[in-house]
């Protein structure tokens, strides 16, 4: 076994992390591959990245000077068969360090980084910037689901969504799943615990009545209504239209395409469009222009939105997202088979677009059941 002093540059706060990297020899898998095997202890110790004043360096030589000893400490400790996987001082580590770690490795995916970011978040203001691996047992993991479930606010103030507090927990898990498989604890005290259920709130869409009223009707923010009338016949997301460029847009002999990676996904998109979504893309720019200029996510934009359904008649809830709803719920009432409507939203799991399926069959029963009764 080898010890490593190793550094890790903490990207928000700008200084640099010490810990140690213990390598274990290798394994072969069952596919008959070589696997190095290694584990880490956070130190819980961080130099300051660009030191510029005397007092800097005499801090970062301090602090180097003390990882080094806890790294001779651990050869000591390994050389005298005393090192176990899961002695006390690893359980002593601090899984704050670990699990922030462990986000800025996904820094490069922004949804998925993002949902990692929060679950930290949300547990510091639950735990503190302190909590070593050996405080995390069952109860504490319940502790934090409840927190999650009944105490933890958004930055609005609201509580957390059903699916927020789901995805929150689930990464925390990941993390204490990647932390057995570090060997830093034996098992993972969390998969005891049930993760909780989300809650299916109401997709709000257009009837197709409800698309040709608001075609009819003026709105302020003329980029405002191509959009979203371009949404609702593509089923293409806010995030992918802002950032729509004209290189992205194609006319092929089969007619219109759009190739474009998925903001929220990264998933590369190839999406055929109808002539009449096309209609709304406007005058062609040059290659680098954004097709919607002007377009923004702001409250005036949200609130002409509201204004701009009202003055056709509709009372409903309606959000730019809805847009999509109503792509996909006018696909499926027309004949569009499932599998092929989850291939135009971009899905990567089937299952999210049978969402939209429950709503139409909601439909079936209403339709069968407008029938008067027959016997009076």
């Amino acid at each position: 076994m080898k010890v490593h002093l190793r550094q890790r540059k903490q990207s928000k706060s700008g200084s640099i992390s010490l810990y140690l990297e213990i390598y274990k020899g290798t394994t072969t898998t069952p596919e008959g591959k070589v696997k190095n095997l290694r584990s880490y202890e956070y130190l819980n110790l961080y130099l300051i990245d660009k030191p510029r004043t005397p007092t800097d360096k005499q801090q970062n030589k301090d602090t180097l000077l003390l990882a080094k000893s806890i790294k001779a400490k651990r050869e000591l400790e390994i050389k005298n068969g005393l090192y176990g996987f899961t002695t006390d001082f690893k359980k002593n580590t601090n899984f704050i360090d670990f699990f922030t770690d462990l986000t800025e490795k996904r820094i490069q995916s922004k949804g998925n980084h993002g949902n990692w970011s929060s679950s930290l978040k949300h547990l510091i203001k639950f735990s503190g910037t302190k909590l070593s691996f050996k405080e995390i047992d069952s109860d504490f993991c319940e502790s934090f689901k409840d927190y999650l479930i009944n105490t933890a606010k958004k930055t609005n103030g609201k509580s957390l969504s059903s699916s927020s507090v789901s995805s929150y927990f689930i990464k925390f898990r990941a993390a204490l799943n990647e932390a057995v498989k570090q060997k830093i604890i034996p098992s993972n005290p969390s998969l005891g615990i049930t993760i909780p259920k989300v809650v299916e709130h109401i997709r709000e869409y257009l009837t197709l009545e409800e698309l040709k009223s608001i075609v009819k009707e003026e709105c302020r923010y003329e980029v405002l209504k191509r959009a979203f009338l371009f949404s609702c016949l593509t089923g293409i997301r806010w995030s992918d239209i802002n950032n729509l460029r004209w290189s992205q847009v194609e006319d092929t002999n089969e007619g219109c395409r759009i190739t474009f990676h998925q903001q929220k996904t990264k998933g590369l998109q190839y999406l055929d469009i109808s002539e009449q979504a096309k209609s709304y893309l406007g005058e062609e720019g040059n290659p680098d222009d954004k097709v919607f200029v002007g377009l923004q996510y702001s409250s005036y934009m949200n609130v002409e939105l509201t204004k701009w359904m009202m003055r056709a008649g509709i009372t409903k809830n309606i959000t730019f997202h809805c847009a999509r709803h109503t792509f996909a719920v006018l696909q499926l009432t027309l004949g569009t088979e499932i599998f092929t409507l989850s291939k135009l939203l971009g899905h990567s799991e089937l299952r999210t677009t049978q969402i939209y399926a429950k709503i139409i069959d909601e439909k079936k029963r209403e339709a069968v059941n407008k029938i008067p009764d027959i016997n009076i």
